[in-house]
């Protein structure tokens, strides 16, 4: 699944190629993509619409246009942003009888596709389908993504705002990760990588860390996240970045996928386990499994 590294890296490469273009048209391939509204109503309000960036938040991708509008996409499990070069304008009929046809195998995936004022194309490509779209107003952007947690690369991601929405947590550390509603953007793969380099067991109890360990899992997940960027994303199934090429921090894992092969900083062994339905990997010999600190008692009263 694309996580932060993999969206950040198809924004920075497509922002300065979409702002400033017009869209000329949108063709719907899979109605699915935005529903619940009806493919055409979305071609029609997108039409004709000036593309003024392309930014980030999490996992989701943000299309701002005028009109103070901004499509929102994600990813979810095989989604793919991919610009297309060249011209190659067809009419909608045209796209949808493609869409059904024998094509390469992006086309075969393709569900929504962006015609540009400049010849070229936007493709959201999703073998799976379950990425989607939907449209909304600017001003109700803050109230979409309340739930959403901190922004890793913010100033808000300090290791004593980590420790707040830690507290009393007993959840395992790879599960509290996972959670977009504390820090945004890190899924199974980071997850790991971030917990290796802060040393910490993924089965820790959240609410177990000390101030040293906050400091070196916020220092990790930092490491870990601008790693992934640094290798363009990491391309272990279906994602390609926003050139249509292959990521290449697979290449660069330290223990995700790993089971079976030597640490990278001791004589341990990387293993496998399972830990809320997710395939996790980590050292037993470097990585430190914290207890749960006991509650403090309250002092009994009594009576005189």
């Amino acid at each position: 699944m694309p996580e932060l590294p993999e969206v950040e890296t198809v924004c920075r490469q497509l922002d300065p190629e979409l702002t400033g273009r017009q869209i000329d048209g949108l063709e719907v391939l899979d109605p699915r993509w935005c529903r619940p509204m009806p493919p055409a109503t979305l071609e029609t309000a997108v039409a004709g619409a000036t593309i003024e960036g392309l930014g980030r938040r999490g996992k989701y991708l943000l299309l701002t246009l005028d009109g103070a509008r901004t499509l929102v996409m994600h990813l979810r499990m095989t989604g793919n942003l991919v610009l297309i070069e060249g011209e190659r304008k067809l009419d909608p009929s045209e796209g949808r009888r493609l869409y059904e046809a024998e094509r390469s195998t992006s086309e075969r995936h393709l569900r929504a596709r962006f015609i540009l004022g400049d010849g070229r194309q936007l493709w959201f490509t999703d073998p799976r389908r379950f990425g989607e779209a939907f449209l909304i107003d600017d001003a109700e952007l803050d109230g979409r993504f309340a739930k959403l947690g901190i922004e890793p690369f913010s100033d808000a991601f300090t290791p004593e705002a980590l420790g707040q929405i830690a507290a009393n947590r007993t959840v395992p550390l790879k599960s509290f990760l996972l959670d977009q509603s504390g820090v945004a953007g890190v899924g199974n793969i980071y997850a790991d990588e971030a917990l290796f380099r802060a040393q910490l067991h993924p089965l820790s109890p959240a609410g177990s860390m000390k101030s040293a360990h906050l400091e070196a899992l916020r220092d990790g997940v930092i490491a870990a996240l601008e790693a992934g960027i640094d290798g363009g994303g990491a391309s272990i199934d279906d994602y390609r970045d926003g050139r249509g090429e292959k990521g290449t921090m697979q290449n660069e894992f330290l223990v995700h996928t790993r089971a079976g092969e030597p640490c990278p900083r001791c004589d341990g062994t990387i293993v496998r386990i399972v830990v809320s339905g997710r395939s996790t990997y980590y050292c037993p010999s470097c990585q430190v499994r914290l207890r749960r600190r006991p509650r403090k008692r309250r002092p009994v009263r009594r009576s005189p």
